[in-house]
């Protein structure tokens, strides 16, 4: 394998997730998978939520891909592959549940005009508590915020619930 296709498919197979993701959040998350991650839409009375299982479920193919690329004698590709989807869980972690969660203490204020636009989005999609209307799927992209509202006005949603996020963020 040349050098260089490792990191490459690493780079490829992170960002390749962000479209993964959003298929999934958007279409099983909101729709057959909603009895896990409707946890993830209510208030959260503990540590845990059902919807941490989706974590699990999604490392399964990242630790099989790293276990054969390197131990099973795969393409070594694999192993990069499998890096790369850990890299975007990774990521996932530390913006949606560092980050904009707040399950990690932090003292981290996203400044940069992304960040904010990215934590504006992910609340707006949680502004509603329900399995449909919601806006807003990806996680590392997004909308711009005033899209999502005027989406959300066009449908005639107003905010159904007050948000359960902390922060400066959380207004409109």
């Amino acid at each position: 394998m040349f050098w260089w296709l490792g990191p490459a498919l690493f780079v490829m197979t992170v960002a390749g997730m962000e479209a993964f993701a959003y298929v999934m959040h958007r279409w099983v998350m909101h729709g057959p998978g909603w009895f896990l991650h409707e946890s993830h839409h209510r208030a959260r009375t503990g540590r845990f939520e059902l919807n941490d299982l989706y974590g699990v479920i999604f490392a399964i193919p990242s630790i099989v891909l790293l276990y054969g690329g390197t131990q099973a004698g795969w393409w070594a590709g694999w192993a990069w592959i499998g890096a790369g989807i850990a890299g975007y869980g990774a990521i996932y972690f530390g913006f949606h549940d560092v980050i904009v969660h707040r399950r990690v203490t932090t003292r981290y204020l996203p400044r940069s005009r992304y960040m904010k636009r990215i934590v504006q989005a992910h609340r707006l999609h949680h502004a509603i508590g329900t399995r449909r209307g919601a806006v807003s799927f990806g996680f590392l992209v997004a909308p711009p915020p005033i899209m999502l509202k005027a989406e959300l006005k066009r449908r005639g949603i107003e905010r159904r619930r007050a948000t359960k996020h902390a922060g400066s963020f959380a207004d409109w």
